[in-house]
């Protein structure tokens, strides 16, 4: 659980061995790239990082409803041209649909009217017509004009079909409503245009089904693509002159060495150098493969900055007792852990599902568990003498206990947010001070509020917790600011930075009173797991279905309340996570970090 630390490496080397270097470096896979170049007047221009229009082809046709046999081999196989031909099919289905959509929408206006031609304008004598669809009610608002003859050709309970004979068309103030537009078509030219446009879309479709048997092939080359035009990329990021090329990027500190022994193996000047708090390093968090699934929990929602710290442990483990508490079902959790143990040879075929299986296995134990301690099976609660009774050392009902232990663990989240925060600036003056206050200050404020919660408070909480409040604030106050006080107005600035940073007061005490959601949203959802349970023992008592209604009661409502517990724990136990802890253990966001290699490819 920590963010890796880099070096800013530099590279020079001859023009000429320019691509032979780039190969190399990708080769080697560990330069996080930084542009040496100032940006393109038109960003549209920029080669991208990875082969868009490759995935949009693969995506269009594993899209596609009915697929042929896969060719597996095929030695002279261009994914360039495959792609290419396959964006083409795609655009030009999409330009004979809009087609097709417009002449039905076109038929549909001119159906009303009939089969019939228009005359051409020499014939009228200059004069056009013009044909309007008007509501019953509305044909007293036609203004009749001189120049124009009107004429109603067609006539039903709710529309008149009007036709203007006009040299222009006429006024929109004249007529209740838009003219429709009918086109110069008639209705069978329109109905055979209809009829070829879907002929060529049906041919398009079927050659958009032929090309489907090249989807292994384009997979396969997939990653020929992305290290093509990841060295494109690469090749925008240089400095370059006529006779020599400059490259910059980010490299591992633990891979030094190797780079290194690269430099010398092509004869590259190489210079290395610290961060600066100035620059912006790439983010580089390493974790054990056990809890590397917290890193994509805290990715979910923001990149730490590279001088910040790395808080996927515990974001990790604070989301499994957050999704326990919200879930509140041993049984529940049985049943989740049933459809792990299903899918778990299926999810250990990748680093990514063998992470995510981890987290589940975590969420589930820690539900489980909680669920045993409630004393909730599906909502059904054990008797006290038996064994799994005895287990149950806390009760959903018992409002003020799990209130209280709710704003319990929003204070450790939170302090724990605060102490990491207080380490990470114990070098910058006494900043680092101010959050230590916060820790005092929440702690002083439970004992305050456990002074009037409980029946029989002891004597020490009230004035305890008001010591530890005054002690906090002052801390908040003095320390917040790192202004340096060299004339009277700095003292006055430093005061103003006190006093905002003490206005964060209502943040905390907010942001703590969140964390009551964990027991609200447990004990709905253990309610509703009793409610559906008393439902069906009521309809088991209706004679004859009655069985039939008491399973079907419980499948739906416990599926139903499986869902809404499951979005739930997801959704607020990433919020606790990414909002309250997030917004007082880290300050900066960063940015990830994404190496120059080689993809590998996988049979």
């Amino acid at each position: 659980m920590s963010i890796a630390a880099l070096k800013k490496v530099s590279i020079c080397g001859l023009i000429a061995e320019k691509q032979q270097v780039l190969d190399g470096l990708q080769e080697l896979g560990a330069l996080h790239l930084v542009s040496l170049r100032e940006p393109l007047d038109e960003p549209e221009k920029q080669v991208p990082e990875r082969p868009e229009h490759t995935y949009k082809a693969l995506k269009f046709l594993a899209s596609c409803p009915n697929k042929r046999r896969q060719i597996k081999q095929k030695s002279n196989f261009d994914i360039a041209e495959m792609v290419e031909q396959t964006l083409l099919v795609q655009q030009n289905i999409r330009d004979i649909t809009d087609q097709r959509d417009f002449l039905l929408s076109r038929i549909k206006e001119v159906s009303p009217w009939g089969d019939f031609e228009l005359p051409e304008k020499e014939d009228l004598a200059d004069y056009l017509l013009w044909f309007y669809i008007v509501p019953v009610g509305l044909l007293g608002e036609i203004a009749e004009q001189d120049d124009q003859a009107i004429e109603i050709v067609y006539r039903d309970n709710r529309f008149a079909y009007v036709v203007v004979v006009a040299k222009d068309e006429p006024r929109v103030n004249s007529m209740p409503v838009r003219r429709t537009n009918i086109g110069t078509l008639s209705l069978t030219e329109l109905k055979a245009s209809l009829e070829e446009t879907e002929l060529e879309l049906e041919d398009c479709h079927a050659e958009r089904e032929s090309l489907t048997r090249w989807i292994y092939l384009i997979t396969q080359n997939l990653a020929s693509a992305e290290d093509e035009v990841q060295r494109i990329h690469a090749e925008q990021q240089t400095l370059d002159t006529d006779d020599v090329f400059a490259i910059q990027g980010w490299f591992p500190e633990q891979g030094i060495d190797q780079l290194s022994e690269f430099t010398e193996q092509y004869n590259l000047a190489l210079l290395i150098e610290e961060p600066k708090r100035g620059d912006n390093p790439p983010t580089l968090m390493v974790n054990s493969q056990q809890l590397s699934a917290g890193e994509g929990l805290v990715k979910f929602y923001q990149t730490p900055s590279y001088w910040d710290w790395d808080p996927s442990v515990p974001v990790f483990m604070f989301f499994s007792l957050f999704f326990a508490m919200i879930l509140s079902d041993a049984g529940y959790a049985a049943f989740f852990a049933v459809l792990l143990v299903t899918a778990w040879n299926r999810m250990g075929q990748s680093s990514t599902g063998r992470a995510m299986r981890n987290l589940l296995t975590t969420l589930i134990s820690f539900s489980f568990i909680w669920g045993v301690m409630v004393g909730s099976y599906f909502g059904v609660t054990p008797a006290e003498t038996s064994l799994l009774g005895k287990l149950k050392i806390l009760e959903l009902n018992d409002f003020d206990s799990m209130m209280r232990l709710s704003v319990c663990i929003g204070v450790l989240h939170l302090s724990y947010a605060n102490a990491h925060k207080a380490w990470r600036l114990r070098e910058d003056d006494l900043t680092w001070l101010a959050p230590l206050g916060w820790i005092v200050i929440m702690c002083g404020g439970l004992l305050v509020w456990f002074d009037g919660s409980f029946e029989q408070p002891s004597d020490w909480y009230l004035p305890v917790g008001k010591g530890l409040i005054g002690l906090g604030f002052i801390a908040v106050f003095l320390f917040s600011s790192a202004r340096k006080i060299k004339k009277p107005t700095d003292l006055v600035m430093r005061v103003l930075d006190g006093l905002q940073g003490v206005s964060g007061i209502t943040k905390m005490f907010g942001d703590v009173l969140s964390y009551l959601r964990l027991f609200a949203l447990g004990l709905a959802g253990s309610s509703l797991a009793i409610t559906f349970n008393n439902l069906a023992m009521q309809a088991k008592e209706v004679e004859g279905p009655g069985l039939l209604y008491c399973l079907l009661i419980l499948l739906l409502g416990h599926s139903l309340n499986i869902l809404l517990s499951l979005m739930s724990g997801v959704v607020h136990g990433l919020r606790l996570n990414v909002i309250e802890f997030f917004n007082w253990g880290l300050t900066d966001e960063g940015h990830p970090y994404n190496t120059f290699s080689k993809k590998e490819i996988s049979e």
